[in-house]
């Protein structure tokens, strides 16, 4: 059963639950979305008693936003205590704790963190909320001045994070403090099937521009990526099932890889894959429809898979809101779109109610070509 929820759906999705038949839960979230009247709704009373007369009913949620309908009818389950485990990053970084057990993380509320004195701190660190969603109130800090500019722009910052998302999703009442993983970052779709075991659908590359970028505008995918790395991440993620007893889960997991291969986790995501539907691109590179995969317990022939394709990179952008667009501006979406070479598909978002304006799956023959769209000032865009 499909639980949807704001900010986007894409078609892609609906046209699987269409296709497949999959139920779609009816309740006021997707009366608020403009969803397809072909999907298979089915009302609350329904969804609840179909899942308390199997509680191994596979649920799969689109938005973090569905959190709060799961911990408020689906508590008769296991998992809205599985998803407290992964939404607060101070009890994750404590289920984990067995396999890295000299991880530095504090977690403090919020009125601690303008008292804490920065010579205490073991830089380099991040700060985050516990309960967190995307880069929101994300500060990778490096000494005691940025750790002063950090706090001081968090309260200028705290009520825009209370006013786009429930604290199920974005809680700023407490935080943590833990030691900046360092390495390559990745993201990795991924649900647990009824044997624990982890099935990986796709793996994401997360490029940054800088030191200090903590964007989430491009993430590119390859050949060599999953070559290199599923088998050493699924390994990770037995552990991780293991620890938590994770069964008929999805996930969105974020991780990072040093220059010495050692793999740590950033966080999981719980319920879901990638958000704003950019779990997509796993269609556009592979073939694979990760809902399907999903609600099927399909496994990926990965073999197969990469001896029939190619080098190239496939990847998506998320084209955030410009910092000087105003309501009565317009997007030049043409302009826009000259910097994307291979585009596969692209989704116009309306700016004026979401922080982007576009999300965008392309291909591309070299890395050059994602670091050019990382540098791009999307201010230019605005007519």
């Amino acid at each position: 059963m499909f639980i949807l929820d704001k900010p986007y759906v894409s078609d892609f999705l609906q046209n699987t639950a269409i296709k497949y038949g999959y139920s779609v839960l009816n309740n006021k979230a997707a009366g608020e979305l403009d969803l397809d009247e072909e999907l298979n709704f089915i009302c609350e009373g329904a969804a609840i008693n179909k899942i308390k007369e199997n509680t191994e009913t596979l649920i799969y949620s689109n938005s973090e936003n569905a959190i709060d309908w799961i911990t408020k009818n689906l508590d008769f389950t296991e998992i809205p205590e599985k998803i407290k485990l992964f939404k607060d990053k101070a009890k994750f970084r404590k289920l984990i704790s067995d396999i890295y057990p000299d991880f530095y993380f504090r977690e403090i509320n919020l009125d601690e963190i303008y008292d804490i004195k920065p010579n205490e701190i073991p830089y380099p660190v991040v700060l985050k909320p516990s309960v967190g969603f995307l880069s929101f109130g994300v500060y990778t800090i490096y000494d005691n001045k940025e750790w002063n500019n950090a706090v001081k722009n968090l309260k200028s910052n705290i009520e825009q994070f209370k006013s786009i998302y429930p604290n199920s999703v974005v809680d700023t009442s407490k935080f943590i403090i833990e030691k900046l993983i360092e390495g390559e970052e990745f993201a990795v779709d991924v649900y647990f099937n009824d044997k624990s075991e982890p099935i990986i659908l796709n793996i994401f590359q997360h490029p940054f521009i800088s030191k200090d970028d903590v964007s989430d505008r491009v993430y590119f995918t390859s050949k060599k990526i999953i070559e290199t790395y599923l088998n050493k991440f699924t390994d990770l993620f037995r552990k991780i099932a293991l620890s938590a007893n994770l069964k008929n889960f999805p996930a969105h997991i974020e991780l990072r890889v040093d220059k010495n291969k050692n793999i740590t986790p950033i966080e999981v995501n719980p319920m879901r894959f990638a958000g704003w539907c950019i779990s997509d691109l796993a269609y556009f590179s592979y073939g694979i429809n990760v809902y399907k995969h999903y609600f099927e317990q399909q496994v990926p022939d990965w073999k197969m898979i990469l001896e029939n394709i190619d080098d190239s990179l496939y990847y998506f952008v998320v084209a955030e809101k410009p910092s000087k667009y105003r309501k009565n501006n317009v997007i030049d979406y043409e302009e826009f779109l000259k910097n994307i070479k291979h585009p596969l598909e692209v989704r116009k978002i309306d700016p004026n109610i979401h922080p982007v304006f576009a999300i965008i799956f392309a291909k591309a023959s070299t890395i050059n070509e994602i670091f050019d769209i990382l540098k791009l000032d999307f201010n230019k865009f605005i007519k």
